[in-house]
């Protein structure tokens, strides 16, 4: 037998050869079995050395399993018999007479599962729904605002995916109105946008009953300013209410006589949404003071300007005449009359839903009552001067309570401010959510003037202070958006645009409602919304 070739022994291999147990040639940079496999080699990598004790500790094959004379694994690829067929290989342990699977070679990542509550065709609307308001719905709140698009188009949903519930489902159902004005005949927009704004409510109703604090009073103002937007966009579709027993009056007499008034509705939700909006600020103040979103958002509303002067020289000034007698005879216990918007020698007796509260006397709803007309006119004179800053949309966030329950018991002198202020929205008629609304609203509220509810002589009366409303209303616009020519609307809206820039200069929005938190020792709470309405609004 002839003897042994002598060979040398490798014993300063790299640390992967000396793992699989095999001789290195010891080539540097990289010695040449790490070059046949294409790994690398900690000749050239010492980094790696790590990596490679790492598997060699967590190894199966490692020497702490087995002794160094057990022979080393064998992957079994051989092809599997036809019962085996799509079986994983397996590695053979030589003197343990057993079989292992193999490691597989790659390993899919998981696949998440779906919900089993969530139908596809509901996920494909969602993701609809969502890219709609990314690439279109979130430009349209943002006309009179363009610097805060990156707000409503980006940090708005990132917010909702954070886990504010109402404030998803508010993107989702302002959305899907958007498409519903776009597509009227879609049923499955229709469904849409009840569930996820009923759905939103309900959150919504949730969260505040459980109180506002730091982590969701920036989702809830948001989400209040979804569902003011959603309640006007919503008038567009929906029809008119039969009465206007829902307008929260608590006289059943005066409900009786505004169920027979006519089918025209005041849209009283669309108040107290926007009102809301007004409430959250206030209870939320001491957190969303230091957000820079809520910042943002807010200081790019016009500043409010208002001049309470109540003499003709002002373009709504016309609206107060014969206030003095009006309130005279609700001081002296008696309804003004309808007809005359004054005195009345058979005056009615004051509706005891006047007398609630503190100010139960006739006195204070007197003074109540000139201070909400007062302020009612004196946001009306200002915004029209600069309407296509939107600044008509201030008059249902900031008018008082008092206006509102004068709305709702159709008082004539309220119900002509309001006509005005629907005429107003002519100047913004492109806007998806509020086109048309001019022309409709206008006609309703004077209808009402035509009706038996006020009499044979009302129209005659009031008709001089809806003689503007009506002729805006029934304008026809140019297709190219120009404004109102000056003659016909009563100002020339760019001409006020230095009085605005002055206003800004002063501090902004922010710096207006930091003025007022400091007049108020104590904010009062929101209280729930009931029935899934933003009622609470009406403060």
């Amino acid at each position: 037998m002839p003897p042994r070739r002598s060979h040398k022994k490798s014993r300063a291999g790299c640390r992967r050869c000396k793992f699989r147990k095999i001789k290195c040639d010891e080539v540097h940079p990289r010695c040449g079995n790490c070059v046949k496999h294409g790994v690398d080699c900690d000749f050239e990598h010492p980094e790696i050395i790590a990596d490679i004790q790492a598997a060699s500790a967590a190894s199966p094959l490692s020497t702490g399993s087995r002794t160094p004379f057990t022979p080393a694994a064998t992957l079994d690829y051989q092809s599997p018999r036809p019962e085996q067929a799509g079986a994983s290989p397996r590695i053979r342990l030589p003197g343990h007479g057993v079989s292992v699977p193999a490691p597989p070679i790659y390993r899919p990542p998981a696949t998440p599962g779906l919900s089993p509550t969530t139908p596809t065709a509901n996920r494909l609307l969602e993701l609809r729904l969502m890219h709609h308001y990314t690439a279109m719905t979130c430009k349209t709140f943002t006309f009179t605002a363009p610097m805060t698009e990156e707000i409503w188009k980006i940090t708005v949903p990132n917010l909702a995916f954070a886990g504010s519930q109402h404030l998803a489902d508010a993107i989702l159902a302002v959305a899907a109105l958007h498409l519903r004005s776009l597509a009227p005949n879609d049923k499955d927009l229709v469904r849409a946008s009840h569930a996820y704004m009923a759905a939103s409510l309900a959150e919504y109703s949730a969260t505040l009953t459980k109180g506002i604090d730091s982590s969701n009073a920036e989702s809830l103002f948001l989400t209040a300013a979804l569902i003011a937007f959603q309640s006007t966009a919503t008038r567009v579709f929906l029809k008119d209410e039969l009465s206007l027993g829902a307008g929260g009056t608590a006289d059943g007499q005066v409900k009786e006589r505004n169920a027979s008034a006519g089918c025209y509705s005041v849209p009283f939700t669309w108040f107290h949404s926007f009102q809301g909006v007004k409430a959250i600020t206030a209870a939320s103040w001491q957190w969303i003071r230091s957000s820079p979103v809520v910042t943002q958002v807010i200081n790019s509303q016009v500043v409010l300007q208002l001049d309470f002067s109540t003499g003709p020289e002002t373009f709504f000034g016309h609206l107060l005449e014969g206030l003095d007698e009006e309130l005279a005879e609700i001081t002296a216990g008696r309804e003004p009359s309808a007809n005359t918007g004054a005195s009345s020698s058979t005056g009615n007796p004051v509706s005891p839903h006047h007398e609630n509260g503190a100010g139960n006397n006739t006195m204070e709803l007197a003074t109540r009552t000139r201070h909400a007309y007062q302020h009612a006119v004196a946001v009306l004179n200002w915004a029209h001067k600069i309407p296509h800053r939107g600044t008509s949309l201030a008059f249902p966030a900031t008018v008082s309570r008092r206006f509102i329950e004068l709305l709702e018991e159709r008082k004539p002198r309220a119900l002509a401010i309001l006509a005005c202020f629907f005429a107003l929205l002519k100047a913004m008629d492109n806007v998806w959510w509020l086109n048309g609304m001019a022309r409709r609203e206008v006609l309703g509220v004077v209808s009402l003037f035509n009706s038996d509810f006020f009499g044979p002589d009302s129209y005659r009366k009031w008709w001089p202070h809806l003689e503007w409303a009506m002729r805006i209303a029934l304008y026809d616009a140019p297709a190219d958006g120009s404004p109102i020519p000056a003659d016909i609307w009563g100002a020339d809206w760019y001409a006020e645009e230095q009085a605005l820039a002055d206003g800004m200069e002063a501090g902004g929005y922010f710096r207006h409602i930091e003025m007022l938190s400091q007049m108020v020792s104590a904010v009062e709470p929101v209280p729930p919304v009931p029935d899934g309405l933003p009622a609470f609004a009406r403060s």
